[in-house]
């Protein structure tokens, strides 16, 4: 039986494996991860849903990205010259 998305962020310890990410290196999984948090958040938002189901993405990208790249992207978001498409 599947686990609702509170009991997951309540159980969460750290980035699972990712199948799509099977090598050492995890930089394009936190780059990913950021990119489907903003994503996510976006398309809830636009249909007037919770977005509480991003928060996932968030606690992954938050855990496998280094703080100064997540600054980086999120001035880069604010001043309109990041390359994510989100």
């Amino acid at each position: 039986m599947a686990e609702n998305i509170g009991e997951k962020l309540k159980n969460y310890r750290t980035a699972p494996f990712d199948s799509r990410f099977p090598n050492t290196n995890q930089t394009r999984n936190c780059y990913q991860n950021y990119l489907d948090f903003h994503r996510c958040n976006k398309a809830l938002s636009a249909k007037d849903q919770d977005v509480a189901p991003c928060d996932w993405y968030k606690k992954v990208y938050q855990s496998l990205c280094p703080i100064s790249w997540v600054e980086k992207w999120d001035e880069q978001k604010e001043n309109g010259s990041f390359a994510g498409k989100i």
